[in-house]
């Protein structure tokens, strides 16, 4: 089995984040940072060069395959920002549809700005997320 190339690095998330050329985004990164610092109580991590990642987790899944990985995070894409949010896809239906402009996809949520939602919405789902720790054996 390929090793996963994803993994946590040194560099400052605070760093990174300032690279993002766009103004908008940038504070959106930073505002998303305080969301899941104050759910998870714990400092974000950058994973790889772009994902920033809370609470490091090893999962098992029954195929038997494992591996490290964060239980809530986010990446600015260029297209837009994309959340992992364990559950928030799958069994989070009612407050997705109370959330605003958004996509899903398998298991990540995607937004273009946090204007464009009801951040109420996405603190409650990263405190769901959070909880569910679906991937816990």
């Amino acid at each position: 089995m390929a090793e996963l190339k994803t993994k946590p690095t040194k560099v400052s998330v605070a760093d990174f984040i300032n690279t993002i050329e766009e103004e908008q985004k940038r504070k959106d990164c930073f505002a998303i940072v305080k969301m899941m610092e104050k759910v998870t109580k714990e400092k974000p991590k950058m994973w790889g060069t772009s994902i920033i990642g809370f609470c490091d987790v090893h999962l098992k899944y029954a195929s038997g395959r494992e591996l490290d990985w964060f239980q809530i995070g986010f990446s600015p894409r260029k297209q837009n920002i994309t959340l992992y949010i364990c559950g928030a896809v799958q069994e989070q239906s009612t407050l997705l549809k109370q959330l605003g402009k958004h996509k899903t996809g398998k298991g990540c949520l995607y937004i273009n700005k946090l204007e464009d939602i009801n951040t109420d919405v996405l603190k409650q789902m990263i405190e769901e997320g959070f909880k569910a720790k679906p991937f816990y054996k």
